[in-house]
């Protein structure tokens, strides 16, 4: 069996495993919505945005996986948070986790804000 975890060093979040009952991240499992930081997670409890505004000046990218399925947020929102200097690709949850790992590994300055894909 290969270990495909991405090399990333251990004082940096990595995304292990994720499902419709949580995540499981650098070790710890989360049974909410989470924001993946690089060097910690925050629960994301009731899916508001004013959390981006906070984190922005953690990550250059927030990469939201939004569940199952890529759902984009309201034009009028992602407007405001791009007026904000927030910038977000959204993508379902899978793909945010991996492209999370992937840059983090890459040594990037990024952030995944994770809704359970139910």
């Amino acid at each position: 069996m290969s270990d495909i975890t991405p090399m990333i060093t251990s004082d940096r979040m990595v995304i292990q495993a994720y499902g419709a009952d949580g995540f499981k991240i650098s070790g710890q499992k989360y049974e909410t919505a989470v924001i993946v930081l690089p060097d910690r997670v925050l629960a994301w409890d009731g899916i508001t945005f004013d959390i981006f505004q906070t984190i922005k000046a953690a990550c250059d990218v927030i990469l939201m996986g939004t569940g199952k399925t890529m759902t984009l947020l309201p034009k009028e929102k992602r407007l405001e948070l791009k007026a904000q200097g927030v910038f977000i690709e959204t993508m379902d949850t899978g793909a945010a986790c991996r492209t999370y790992n992937a840059l983090m590994a890459d040594g990037r300055r990024i952030a995944a804000a994770l809704i359970k894909p139910v």
